[in-house]
């Protein structure tokens, strides 16, 4: 079974629309909803390269940096990625998106971080049994309150958006969450059919994911043509960080997962694409080794 296939469709049946009261209720805190005035988003880079080498010349920052708990890949950022980055991690079904989101959040509750997990399509009894299939305790992280786990119909939250979007950076500030995972961004940018609507409401989300001052990790399905493309195209130019999960197949017709890192702001990291596995205990990438 691939990893984008762990999870059954569990999800109860709904008539109503999520509401702020619905969506507070999973991170269990009182919040004022008033808003702080929203600042501005800062620019980003467009994601690619043409460098070569394994790692970009020096890149000299006081950023906090944070690891994401991937073994061999942390040791490729160099120290982990800036804090509060908004990274997308792109592949198609099976290269392990959902085993990095899960991964990424159990790095940091074992080093008592608090951490949030935005399911937008399977329920949160799916994504526990998700993380308890790796050995994950999320079943403990949630009765400790160091865990909330999210779970909205795509549909139901397009049409709700504006206000989870308002209310999402109160949330997550009095929740005190440190990381943050959304799986994924896909099935929202596909509920809108006009693509100026689409690159409108993923921008504005993304903006509301930057307010709330977490680092964000969201989950992409890659383009059928280009896998260093998202499917809309969209995501992959709002985010700090790009990950690259795909499959690479020889001359020999052989084949193996690999990962590249398209882009990281205000960090320095290399530009080699490595074999990675998804194993029981989750990702490994194997830094030291060539794809063949």
């Amino acid at each position: 079974m691939s990893d984008d296939d762990w999870f059954e469709r569990d999800r109860p049946s709904g008539d109503g629309e999520p509401t702020t009261d619905d969506f507070a209720a999973a991170f269990d805190v009182d919040f004022d909803p008033a808003l702080d005035p929203e600042p501005a988003i800062d620019a980003v880079d467009a994601p690619g390269s043409t460098s070569g080498g394994e790692f970009d010349e020096a890149f000299e920052s006081d950023i906090p940096r944070l690891e994401l708990g991937i073994g061999g890949l942390d040791a490729m950022i160099q120290g982990g990625v800036p804090e509060r980055s908004l990274m997308a991690v792109m592949g198609s079904a099976g290269t392990g998106k959902t085993t990095f989101g899960l991964q990424f959040l159990q790095h940091g509750i074992e080093r008592d971080e608090r951490a949030v997990y935005i399911a937008l399509e399977e329920s949160a009894t799916a994504v526990q049994q998700a993380a308890t299939e790796k050995g994950w305790p999320f079943d403990d992280y949630l009765d400790d309150e160091r865990l909330a786990i999210v779970d909205l119909d795509p549909i139901e939250m397009a049409n709700s958006l504006t206000s989870i979007r308002n209310d999402l950076p109160r949330l997550i500030e009095e929740f005190d969450a440190d990381r943050l995972v959304l799986d994924s961004v896909s099935l929202l940018e596909m509920m809108y059919d006009d693509q100026a609507k689409r690159r409108m409401e993923v921008f504005d989300f993304t903006k509301s994911l930057k307010r709330a001052g977490v680092t964000t990790m969201l989950t992409s399905e890659a383009s059928d043509r280009d896998p260093y493309t998202s499917k809309h195209g969209i995501i992959e130019y709002l985010t700090d960080a790009v990950f690259v999960l795909q499959y690479v197949r020889s001359e020999f017709d052989q084949t193996r997962l690999a990962i590249e890192i398209q882009k990281i702001r205000n960090a320095n990291h290399s530009r080699e694409t490595k074999p990675y596995e998804i194993t029981n205990d989750g990702i490994s990438v194997y830094r030291q080794a060539d794809i063949f």
